[in-house]
């Protein structure tokens, strides 16, 4: 019995490619010291020889036209595409029309289907996000947001479950994706001596990773709104306040924002706060109560509060960075 089938498109991220193969293969070297089943894996793709990026090759399967039913986990790596338009082309391509309806098929026998970055965009071409809660690259989260409004899109969290959908966020999420895989499918003992064997830290949140300016996607409003947030502190403006600046109300501003980035104006606000407080905390010796009040905060409480919350992390994880410039 196989129980993933990887499915590669051509011009897909390498990285994403490998990472999943080596952590299959280590899961399965490893699987008898634990006690578990070898996992075992198919590789099918639109083509036999497929050609990633950056003129890396690959062999496998080539896709049947016909999908029948079976058992196993049907896992998309990423993509490789790197904007908006990208994404839209890629998707109108013949060979991503034909994964997609690849991935249909596969799901309508119960199957279960998962995806990571920009490789999610095939689930949602194939209708398979549809009153699902999921997640993706955090800068795509709004454009999968406008294309599936049905769908619940949470692109903080790393790693999301939903039914037989599972989804996970940017390029080397990819191995988060399939720790969960492995941990869900087969034990938590295997997916933590394969974390262990390949030295990959558990994480559970990519707002730590994300760059408020990054959010804009070119859209000029954003752009000046980072701007001018990140120029008032440590008096940052409230919504009110940045909304008659850009002389619009408060709900169209809103409006604007979410449309562009997927997040709410406050949200925005706070992660323009949180990143400058994380570039300080890793580049500076300000201490932590320095670092609240450069960014707005009255006291550490509530600093360490949404840190935990937000990123998954305390001031204190990201100081080693501090201690590699200073020694």
């Amino acid at each position: 019995m196989i129980d993933f089938t990887i499915l590669i498109l051509p011009g897909a991220f390498p990285s994403s490619v490998t990472l999943t193969l080596d952590i299959l293969s280590t899961a399965a070297s490893l699987a008898r010291s634990v006690g578990c089943a070898e996992p075992r894996w198919r590789v099918y793709s639109t083509a036999s020889d497929i050609r990633l990026g950056h003129g890396m090759k690959i062999d496998a399967r080539t896709l049947p036209k016909t999908v029948r039913a079976d058992g196993s986990t049907w896992v998309v790596p990423g993509l490789g595409l790197e904007s908006h338009r990208a994404v839209m082309n890629r998707l109108a391509q013949p060979d991503a029309l034909r994964a997609i309806k690849a991935l249909q098929d596969h799901a309508r026998t119960g199957g279960t289907v998962a995806a990571s970055c920009s490789a999610v965009f095939l689930l949602q071409s194939a209708d398979l996000l549809v009153g699902k809660k999921v997640t993706t690259s955090w800068w795509f989260a709004s454009l999968l947001q406008q294309l599936e409004p049905r769908c619940v899109v949470d692109a903080d969290r790393m790693v999301i479950c939903d039914g037989m959908i599972v989804t996970a966020g940017a390029a080397f999420a990819q191995t988060d994706l399939m720790l969960h895989l492995l941990r869900t499918q087969f034990s938590p003992a295997l997916a933590d001596a394969v974390a262990r064997t390949l030295l990959i830290d558990g994480r559970q949140s990519q707002a730590q990773f994300v760059v408020p300016a990054m959010l804009a996607n070119g859209n000029q409003l954003i752009v000046n709104l980072v701007a001018c947030i990140e120029s008032a502190l440590p008096n940052p403006p409230s919504v009110s306040d940045l909304a008659k600046k850009f002389c619009m109300s408060d709900r169209t501003l809103s409006r604007h924002v979410r449309a562009a980035t997927g997040r709410s104006t406050s949200a925005l606000l706070q992660s323009v706060r949180l990143s400058k407080a994380r570039m300080l905390l890793e580049t500076s010796k300000l201490t932590v109560e320095q670092v609240a009040e450069r960014v707005g905060y009255a006291d550490t409480t509530a600093l360490r509060r949404l840190m935990r919350k937000v990123m998954g992390a305390t001031p204190r994880q990201f100081r080693p960075a501090v201690s590699n410039l200073s020694g």
